[in-house]
């Protein structure tokens, strides 16, 4: 059986971690190529090779496999797969997704002008939009708790939503915001309250599934980016005034990240020390620019990628450097240290 051409496509994705409903398989005599950008499961290479070397001792009637469903043996998840024509397969191919049913055409028309949505190619909406799940939300509902886990990333659809710690508002929201990217890209553990102030309705999407579409979508990474210091410049602000006036607290009520930004924003010049669990951290400021950092054994950029991690502890911010640090270099860009800090936070949480 010399030129062997066989073409399939996935019928049922099981939280199948590389591969989606619609996409295409072909298998040879000689390789078995996988959906255009993926990774190559060796689980599934297996499986297709016990289906070549069928055929080629058998020789049976390749029509009659049609009829008949694959699957693989399965690791987190799952796909099934059956053949089909090579007329299929092209004109599949086409198609970059399967055709949403009416009611999530519905929905994408409902959502299209929505800022994560314009973020989102065209290519990708459909994947996008099959990951939504429709709430309905009471007025004055609390949905995210501070201090609680938030494993849910949610899209407003319609209704007056506010974001509070304790009596302080932090930010107002409304159709076509999102809520909760904050607990998501900065660990599980929400830092403020989010509430319903009317009836309301949201999209959710949980963590995991948020996390695929992350990977498979960089435009969608670069939205979410922005979203984060935004929220951050947002938050810091409506902390400032009473944090100027203490200049001291628990990490746990202001994370590293939120403290760093504050300083960088309002470009104070001084010393945060703070008494974390594995010792004693010390960050310099030069007009919002760090110049120094030191961490256990660790110090500059090292030391502030270790410090993100921390939730517990105590910090205390003190005015004015020394003449040598005053004329000292920065360590790095703030940003830049700032967000491949929040990074490898979130790659360290996937890997515990």
């Amino acid at each position: 059986m010399k030129n062997l051409q066989l073409h399939f496509k996935i019928i049922a994705d099981n939280n199948c971690p590389l591969y989606d409903k619609g996409e295409l398989l072909a298998l040879s005599e000689k390789a078995l190529s996988c959906p255009e950008n993926k990774a190559t499961c060796l689980i599934l290479v297996r499986e297709m090779t016990n289906i070549l070397f069928g055929l080629l001792d058998s020789g049976p009637d390749l029509e009659k496999i049609e009829d008949t469903t694959y699957s693989c043996s399965g690791c987190t998840g799952l796909i099934k797969f059956k053949r089909i024509s090579a007329e299929d397969a092209r004109q599949a191919g086409n198609q970059t997704e399967l055709p949403l049913d009416p009611d999530a055409e519905a929905l994408l028309a409902e959502i299209q002008d929505f800022p994560l949505i314009q973020a989102v190619p065209d290519s990708q909406l459909c994947r996008v939009v099959r990951s939504f799940r429709r709430e309905r939300l009471p007025a004055n509902t609390t949905f995210i708790s501070k201090g609680q886990n938030c494993l849910y990333l949610y899209l407003i659809l319609s209704g007056d939503i506010v974001v509070s710690d304790s009596s302080l508002v932090i930010a107002s929201l409304g159709p076509g915001d999102i809520c909760g990217e904050m607990s998501y890209l900065g660990g599980d553990v929400a830092g403020a309250d989010v509430r319903t102030v009317t009836e309301s309705e949201v999209l959710s999407v949980s963590g995991d599934a948020f996390s695929k579409l992350l990977d498979r979508i960089p435009e969608l990474q670069l939205f979410m980016a922005k979203i984060l210091v935004q929220r951050l410049t947002q938050s810091n602000a409506s902390h400032f005034d009473t944090f100027d006036a203490c200049m001291s607290g628990w990490i746990r009520e202001m994370p590293p990240a939120e403290l760093f930004q504050i300083f960088h924003m309002n470009q104070k010049t001084g010393v945060l020390a703070m008494d974390l669990p594995q010792g004693e951290a010390k960050v310099s400021f030069r007009e919002g620019c760090v110049i120094n950092a030191q961490y256990r054994d660790k110090s500059n950029q090292a030391a502030i990628f270790a410090m993100l991690k921390e939730k517990e502890g105590r910090y205390t911010f003190t005015t004015g450097l020394s003449p040598e640090e005053m004329k000292a270099a920065e360590i790095g860009d703030f940003m830049m240290l700032l967000m491949e800090g929040i990074k490898r936070v979130d790659e360290s949480g996937e890997e515990g």
